[in-house]
């Protein structure tokens, strides 16, 4: 068990909401649900073997311990020629492996004749619960990975995971000097509750905490895009996600928590980019006011657990500086630094002589060269709200209390978030007049709201920008667009809105790039596939084309034949019709154009 503990404690690795703020508190329910496999039954039987065959099994913990399945199963061929076939260590071992490797059906049998019980917490009910959960499910490989999913319309997500899955692999054997060689899974889940049932983590926690993905059991579960509200930014989730695989892989699973978010955040854009290009501004302008306010969390705080801060706050902190202590690494060591940071952990050293071997400095100074380093970015002076993309609202526990609220409750609680008086009270009433279709009326309140509180507000920027689009005043829509983005990069309305806008410019290669980006948060919108289909077909871009007309054809129950004419009316300025616009107007709610 002890083994198990250290396992769970130094490499779960975990996606969580806005600002990974929960993440603590995750990572302490998965080791306190790790302690409910307490039915292993090879200390019982220890004593009946002795000699190798004890030194086989105690092995085999520790391979599995370090996400070393090859050397498991090394290890238990060498112990089946020296145990009894039916032992049950051996039949343990044997599911555990099966288990890891995806074979369910084989570990249910192998922990059931091994005599472990079918009860909450244990292996044998995770292992049923996963092949109850996964067995029926589709899938499609890739040359280094298998990527699983219910069947319907997550097939969509297939093809841009795995060529970001396949980007993010040949970017980290680039960086960290190690790629698994096998093909690794990814399991979508489609709710909460499922990823409960095969992550180990109770459903309360992963409401809770708005745990989105987890990297254990050597693969990527992960929950369908579907599950959040307004979507999440998924790509980078299943990047992040390979990122702890990668790590905990090549460092034979010795790389403690902070290291392990610190190179996961720095190392999850790789698949679209350079590294240290997912931290978001509502992010950095908290680090900023933390700096300024002189109110770091110290390193020697954030051991043995982050979880054991004081203030989510503090743990939002503690996250931002471990991905600048990473990319600090990164960029005055050179390019092999963080290879050889992961080389030294691999060899068992600490984290701090790691970082020592790597920087040349002794762990004090180089301390002072992070603070240093901090206190030189150009941290947002204002704190930014977060952006809707960072929110991950699970839909579960939403529909009810969604139900109950008009659709002006609904408009009017955008602008909750501005706290200036006199703009709420602006983009109020430019809400009443854009509902009313006094477009330019709705444009002069819009703007009054904007000039006062600038670009920071998402919701606001949006509805001003889709008024200035119904009075063709594209230019300054763009402008207004492209300033949110700034603000909200990733935001799934804002980039809608200028692969819109772009459209009816004709602006094709804009248009692709922004339902692109938006495609990686929000793939189930319609028109982001229609938009994408548009712009693709312009370019002659066949792949791309064949996708999203794919795509649009699953997520609305259309004919291939009937996609030019819904393309051609999104960039004619007219509503496409799709099933959630039926079932509006049906419910007595009008849609006079597509709107986000």
């Amino acid at each position: 068990m002890k083994a198990t503990t250290v396992r769970l404690r130094k490499t779960m690795g975990s996606r969580f909401r806005g600002n990974d703020v929960p993440l603590v508190l995750a990572c302490v329910l998965s080791l306190t649900a790790a302690f409910a496999f307490a039915e292993d039954p090879t200390e019982a039987s220890l004593p009946e073997l002795k000699g190798e065959a004890k030194a086989r099994i105690q092995n085999l913990e520790q391979n599995l311990t370090d996400w070393d399945v090859e050397g498991a199963k090394a290890d238990l061929a060498a112990l089946e020629k020296l145990a009894p076939h039916d032992v049950e260590p051996v039949q343990y071992f044997r599911g555990r492996i099966a288990f890891e490797e995806g074979r369910y059906a084989d570990a249910v049998e192998a922990l059931q004749k091994a005599g472990l019980t079918d009860k909450p917490g244990s292996w044998l009910r995770l292992a049923k619960d996963t092949q109850r959960i996964v067995e029926p499910y589709d899938k499609v490989e890739s040359a280094h990975f298998i990527f699983q999913f219910p069947k319907g319309k997550d097939a969509i997500l297939a093809p841009w995971a795995l060529d970001a899955l396949e980007n993010m692999r040949a970017a980290l054997e680039n960086d960290l000097g190690f790629a698994p060689p096998e093909k690794i899974r990814i399991e979508i889940v489609a709710n909460a509750g499922e990823l409960s049932k095969v992550s180990t983590l109770s459903k309360e926690a992963i409401r809770t905490t708005g745990t989105i993905a987890i990297c254990k059991f050597n693969k990527l579960m992960v929950t369908s895009p579907k599950a959040v509200i307004q979507g999440y930014d998924w790509l980078d989730t299943v990047s992040h996600e390979f990122v702890h695989l990668v790590v905990s892989r090549k460092s034979r699973n010795t790389v403690p928590i902070w290291m392990h978010e610190g190179l996961a955040k720095y190392l999850e854009s790789r698949w679209r980019g350079p590294a240290g290009g997912a931290m978001t501004p509502s992010t950095l302008a908290l680090m900023g006011s933390r700096v300024r306010k002189n109110q770091l969390v110290p390193f020697e705080k954030m051991h043995p657990s982050m979880a054991l801060l004081p203030t989510a706050e503090d743990a939002a902190t503690a996250f931002a500086e471990v991905f600048f202590a990473i990319k600090l690494i990164d960029t005055e060591n050179g390019q092999q630094a963080l290879k050889q940071l992961l080389a030294q952990m691999e060899k068992g050293v600490s984290d701090r002589s790691a970082v020592e071997s790597v920087t040349h400095k002794p762990w004090p100074d180089f301390e002072k060269s992070w603070m240093a380093y901090l206190r030189k970015q150009p941290f947002p002076k204002d704190l930014i709200p977060v952006s809707s993309n960072e929110r991950k609202e699970l839909a579960e526990g939403n529909k009810e209390a969604n139900k109950k609220k008009t659709a002006r409750e609904i408009s009017f609680g955008d602008f909750v978030e501005i706290t200036n008086v006199d703009a709420r009270r602006s983009a109020h009433l430019g809400e009443l007049m854009r509902e009313r279709g006094r477009m330019v009326a709705a444009v002069e309140q819009f703007k009054r709201a904007h000039d006062r509180v600038g670009d920071s507000f998402e919701s606001l920027s949006n509805k001003y920008a889709l008024c200035l689009m119904e009075v063709k005043d594209y230019p300054e829509a763009e402008t207004v667009l492209k300033a949110a983005l700034a603000m909200h990069p990733g935001s799934a309305p804002i980039n809608v809105h200028l692969g819109r806008l772009s459209l009816r410019q004709k602006n094709w290669p804009q248009a692709k790039t922004s339902y692109l980006a938006a495609l990686a948060v929000d793939p189930f919108d319609e028109e982001v596939q229609v938009g994408l289909y548009r712009a693709a077909d312009a370019l002659k871009d066949t792949a791309t084309k064949g996708r999203a007309e794919s795509a649009a054809m699953t997520l609305m129950n259309v004919k291939a034949t009937e996609l030019p004419e819904l393309a051609a009316r999104l960039a004619r300025e007219e509503p496409v019709p799709t099933p959630q616009s039926v079932a509006a107007v049906d419910s007595g709610v009008e849609l006079k154009s597509p709107q986000k």
